[in-house]
């Protein structure tokens, strides 16, 4: 059957044809409605005539694959596609505003601007990562902002499903993408490791914030290839204001070996969250790029340890989880504070990569004024922080993987629950109070934070006083799912 020729007013598959919006590379974008939709649409449709680059039908195909099993509000909604037979297309939400790209103008941006949108981006990462996606082209055009705030991705032509075929793999010996933006692995063929989209993201952060390509505009692939062994100049040698703690987070970002950067999205949205409890290494204050010993070692040595691509996204990112324990600093806790050191511990064991974010939560007053200094004149806030550091240290965690944070709030568990969603927590271990007049009036803390967590919730309790797998609570209400403390999940 011939090909139906795209122009307006013309009708596919019940979707009616509107305005041409873009012509890119590989597809063209067109406005198209249909009656039983209310939401904008868009139509692409791949470029098939003759002398038209192959990879842009193979893209497609990838796109075609992928958009359709994606869901949040990082990724436009699919609402229908069709095949080449007829008509090749994929109908998405057409997602209001510009891209990412249309702020280059206004380079570089204000440091803590750039912080934020590096930390959507990041959000939106760990989302597409989650559901087994690397997406292999972020850069400024794929970028755009939905009008709450969170930053949505676009194009998956190019990108890579842990369960579907790889067909630009398969089909094509080079490597397809932007090229300031590609990961150092991409050009030995490696297409299944997540990090990979961290390296593009922190080429986005160095340019937003100094105004230039650490790597340039070069588009050879010889030119390409250099970035194997050559790290770029840090940001600090461009910028003598540049803070430290953002030039770790970006050349940590840049690392030629992916094992050396974030082990996920997530733990990059965290330290963007948390500039102040960012770990400085020496990489914040070099101003210098790597001696040239180190370079010639990486470049004669390039084929000497081939790198080891990822089987499983999924594993990789259960790996690296952040876990978040919810202390209570009050008197009488320091059972329950042992038994959940133990239970952390068990955790961290199973997750070399895991990340360790310790919190309390001061508690407001609803009318009476607050006061920041307790009887002895010490301040509240301070003395948390360093209880929770105290409480953290026989862990003996590397530079990087522990944080505290005293969160002041008038409701601990709604505070507690905010930390794990904006943070990106996988995994609470809270503990279980004991009876008390207040808990049977107005509820525990762990049952609500179990009971609305977005993530793997373990309520523990004072092995000597009640086992972990007690179903009962202490106020006489069995626990509907008792399990083991370190079983995830253990609703409260």
């Amino acid at each position: 059957m011939a090909a139906l020729t795209m122009q307006p007013g013309a009708e596919i598959d019940g979707f009616t044809i509107g305005e041409r919006v873009h012509r890119g590379g590989m597809a063209t974008l067109w406005s198209v409605t249909h009656p039983g939709i209310t939401v904008p649409l868009l139509m692409k449709v791949p470029l098939t005539s003759e002398g038209e680059d192959p990879a842009a039908i193979v893209s497609f195909e990838m796109e075609q694959m992928i958009l359709p099993r994606l869901s949040g509000p990082h990724v436009p909604a699919c609402f229908g596609s069709g095949d080449f037979e007829r008509q090749a297309y994929v109908v998405m939400e057409r997602i209001p505003g510009q891209t990412l790209y249309k702020r280059l103008g206004e380079l570089p941006l204000p440091y803590d601007e750039v912080r934020v949108i590096g930390g959507k981006i990041a959000t939106a990462l760990a989302s597409l990562h989650r559901q087994n996606v690397i997406h292999h082209d972020i850069k400024p055009s794929s970028i755009m902002f939905r009008e709450r705030g969170e930053a949505a991705l676009i194009d998956f032509g190019l990108s890579h499903h842990q369960h579907l075929p790889d067909l630009l793999q398969e089909e094509f010996r080079l490597p397809y993408g932007t090229a300031p933006y590609m990961a150092p692995e991409r050009l030995l063929g490696v297409r299944d490791d997540p990090r990979s989209d961290l390296f593009s993201l922190g080429v986005l952060l160095y340019f937003f914030t100094t105004g230039v390509r650490p790597f340039g505009e070069t588009e050879t692939l010889r030119g390409m290839r250099r970035r194997l062994w050559r790290d770029p100049y840090p940001p600090r040698r461009l910028r003598s204001d540049y803070p430290p703690w953002l030039q770790e987070i970006v050349l940590r970002c840049l690392e030629i070996d992916p094992a050396a950067r974030y082990p996920t999205a997530a733990q990059l949205a965290f330290d963007l969250a948390h500039p102040e409890q960012v770990k400085l290494t020496a990489r914040a204050q070099r101003l210098n790029r790597d001696p040239l010993g180190m370079v010639w070692r990486r470049r004669f040595n390039l084929g000497a340890v081939p790198p080891q691509p990822k089987s499983n996204v999924a594993a990789q990112l259960a790996s690296s989880p952040i876990v978040a324990v919810a202390l209570d600093l009050g008197e009488g806790t320091e059972a329950l504070n042992q038994t959940i050191r133990v239970t952390a511990e068990q955790v961290l064991s199973t997750s070399p990569s895991a990340r360790l974010a310790c919190v309390n939560v001061l508690r407001l007053n609803r009318l009476a004024i607050d006061r920041t200094h307790d009887e002895q004149g010490q301040n509240k806030h301070v003395d948390r922080l360093v209880a929770l550091q105290h409480w953290a240290r026989p862990f003996r965690l590397e530079e990087g993987r522990l944080t505290v944070h005293v969160l002041e709030a008038i409701d601990p568990a709604a505070a507690i629950l905010e930390f794990a969603a904006v943070n990106l927590v996988d995994h609470i271990i809270i503990g279980a109070r004991q009876n008390s007049v207040r808990r049977a009036l107005l509820g525990s803390v762990s049952a609500k934070v179990a009971g609305e967590a977005p993530c793997t919730v373990t309520v523990v309790r004072p092995s000597r006083l009640t086992p972990a797998t007690d179903a009962d609570d202490g106020d006489g209400a069995a626990d509907p799912a008792a399990s083991a403390a370190v079983t995830p999940p253990t609703l409260f």
